[in-house]
């Protein structure tokens, strides 16, 4: 089928939707099961990306690409295998970024902003959290262990909650630097922080690839880093100093996107890249020399092919969710495409029978597409229609709950509260704050399940609906890794085992 339609007028025609409906019935009939070994396996996971959050960022990078929105598919929504995940936690309904990335990582439910650790393990509870009987090994953990590589890449400061599921164990998921440990009313002596157990730790000094933001968590406060800004670290140790002395080979850290451009990806066994003092910046935002998502995961796939047994990469979009809690939809958005484009980049530089990439989310959030716009309407604009309460125009885009709460209300001449005509509120600048319902600190997140999106060798396994906490089992199964049964325990009668 055409998906790239411009005519608005070729969507009034049945003959479009029928040939449109028959080429995907064809193309149904034609996918095959691919029971190849996966060699190797990437992991992305949009962080925030509900459901809706998809269906938004098809659109907008549809109308970008000059086209019906609608009709658009963001990378990931070509796989052919999809399904759903339900992201509570152990202990609450709606997850965070922590206890969910201890489910998709390690396999396991945990408690709310718990990381790597089981639910035995309660908020701030350092003691239970240092128990090797409460610490759960993550997917990037059984790589290793299978003599794989493993690294990650994300848009945050990589000792934030998702990355660190890979290779931390922590009561709470703010622990990142021995300052916040300290701040947070805790003994830095017992509680071990999450950037030094990524310098120092046993899956954490294992990991050929790291790329993303956080500098200050790895400096002492007495250093100031390219960026102009002071590290945290009260014990003095200068932790990306100490993560180059502890290699062996050819070892390079980057903190820019011209050095990370001048790598030889073949000639690297390690590499570091720190590309920001927190957080990198959004891709609508101006920043100074920074790589993109794409950028990044490129090179990490490079740096991690040299490993002839292949490798485990967990790739994040990780200021979706940023963006969602600041009410910003179309940053959200943009991070989004932004997010698909790595995704494309990594099925470019990969053979599909031989790596697995699976595409999910930890949570959602509360943004939602409402209202009956007009096809391809500004999805991060007014809504084509007025309410049919008040008569004035309201955004597309909506949240249930979030911060400035009262710049969408006023109290008029009579003492009724109303709704402020967002005529000329500038909605769809890229810092617009989108109106929302319930008053918050900063908007929540959602407790609906996440899509699941797979290609590669044993997608299929993929489809359904399960437990986050199921997902690097089944990764594993497919790769012949991890403490379950796995593909090649079952000794299956398959002539492409390899």
């Amino acid at each position: 089928p055409s998906w790239n339609v411009k005519n608005k007028d070729t969507l009034k025609k049945k003959e479009f939707w029928y040939q449109d409906a028959y080429s995907e019935v064809t193309r149904k009939l034609l996918v095959e099961r691919n029971y190849f070994l996966a060699k190797n396996i990437i992991f992305f996971i949009g962080d925030g990306m509900s459901v809706p959050t998809v269906t938004a960022g098809r659109i907008y990078e549809g109308q970008l690409k000059g086209i019906i929105g609608e009709r658009n598919r963001l990378e990931f929504e070509k796989f052919e295998h999809v399904g759903l995940s339900k992201t509570y936690c152990a202990d609450r309904q709606v997850a965070d970024s922590a206890c969910t990335a201890s489910a998709y990582l390690c396999g396991a439910k945990a408690n709310y902003r718990t990381i790597g650790v089981s639910a035995d393990v309660k908020l701030d509870d350092c003691a239970a959290a240092k128990k090797p009987s409460n610490q759960l090994s993550s997917i990037a953990e059984w790589a290793l262990r299978a003599h794989k590589s493993a690294g990650l890449v994300t848009t945050t400061r990589v000792t934030h909650a998702s990355p660190s599921g890979l290779y931390a164990h922590t009561s709470n998921r703010d622990f990142e630097s021995d300052f916040d440990v300290k701040d947070l009313g805790q003994n830095p002596a017992n509680c071990p922080d999450i950037a030094d157990q990524l310098v120092t730790g046993e899956v954490g000094k294992r990991l050929r690839v790291v790329l993303g933001g956080g500098t200050s968590k790895f400096l002492p406060n007495t250093v100031t880093d390219k960026y102009g800004k002071k590290g945290q670290r009260l014990d003095g140790r200068n932790l990306i100093d100490e993560w180059k002395k502890n290699k062996r080979g050819r070892v390079h850290t980057v903190f820019d996107r011209t050095e990370l451009s001048k790598i030889n990806p073949s000639r690297t066994d390690y590499l570091l890249g720190l590309f920001n003092s927190s957080h990198l910046a959004y891709n609508l935002d101006d920043s100074i020399d920074t790589p993109s998502l794409s950028e990044m995961t490129a090179a990490a796939i490079k740096v991690l092919s040299n490993d002839p047994a292949g490798y485990f990469l967990f790739v994040e979009g990780g200021r979706i969710d940023h963006a969602h809690h600041e009410t910003k939809a179309k940053k959200a958005l943009d991070e989004t495409a932004q997010f698909s484009a790595a995704v494309k980049r990594a099925l470019q530089m990969t053979n599909p029978w031989e790596t697995l990439i699976v595409v999910s989310a930890d949570h959602g959030h509360t943004m939602t597409i409402n209202g009956y716009p007009d096809i391809n309407n500004s999805i991060t604009g007014l809504n084509s229609e007025l309410s049919d309460k008040d008569n004035k125009p309201f955004a597309t885009l909506s949240y249930a709950n979030g911060a400035d709460f009262e710049k969408f209300f006023t109290t008029n001449a009579d003492g009724k509260v109303e709704r402020v005509d967002l005529t000329n509120a500038n909605i769809g600048h890229k810092d617009t704050i989108y109106p929302h319902g319930v008053p918050m600190a900063e908007e929540t997140h959602g407790g609906g399940d996440v899509a699941v999106y797979a290609n590669g060798p044993w997608a299929h396994l993929f489809t359904g609906v399960y437990e986050q906490s199921t997902l690097p089992h089944l990764m594993a199964y497919a790769s012949c890794i991890g403490p379950g049964t796995t593909y090649c325990s079952l000794r299956p009668r398959n002539p492409y085992l390899h």
